[in-house]
């Protein structure tokens, strides 16, 4: 069963800076790769993708000018750089994976992915 397994959440203040990874088990099949969260009592949202092919990047408004999104293809590994953190950046932060043709909007979209990780807590304190 293909596994995504995302590290390097943890607490940090506002202002702060935090990096996510997300290790794939090795194999190069993705089409794209995103990053989604969810905070409590919310439904979870878009963060961050990244197109496998061109390495097109597509982030929320809410992130825009603050994360980065990228991936190093040879350890199969994708990466959420976050800098500036606010409180409400606070959730539990999933990568995921897509094998499906994506389009602009698709991208963003939970459906189109069908490999999740199982998250990881990211806190940002004011």
């Amino acid at each position: 069963q293909v596994q995504l397994a995302e590290s390097g959440g943890g607490l940090v203040q506002a202002g702060g800076s935090l990096r996510l990874s997300c290790a794939g088990p090795g194999r190069t099949f993705w089409l794209a790769m995103g990053w989604f969260r969810q905070a409590p009592g919310k439904e979870r949202e878009f963060v961050a993708a990244i197109t496998l092919i061109g390495g097109n990047t597509y982030y929320a408004d809410s992130v825009k000018g603050r994360f980065t999104i990228s991936r190093d293809q040879a350890k199969d590994t994708l990466y959420l750089q976050m800098n500036s953190a606010k409180p409400e950046d606070t959730a539990v932060y999933y990568c995921a994976a897509c094998t499906d043709a994506v389009t602009t909007i698709s991208i963003t979209r939970e459906y189109k992915y069908n490999y999740w990780g199982q998250g990881t807590q990211v806190t940002v304190s004011s």
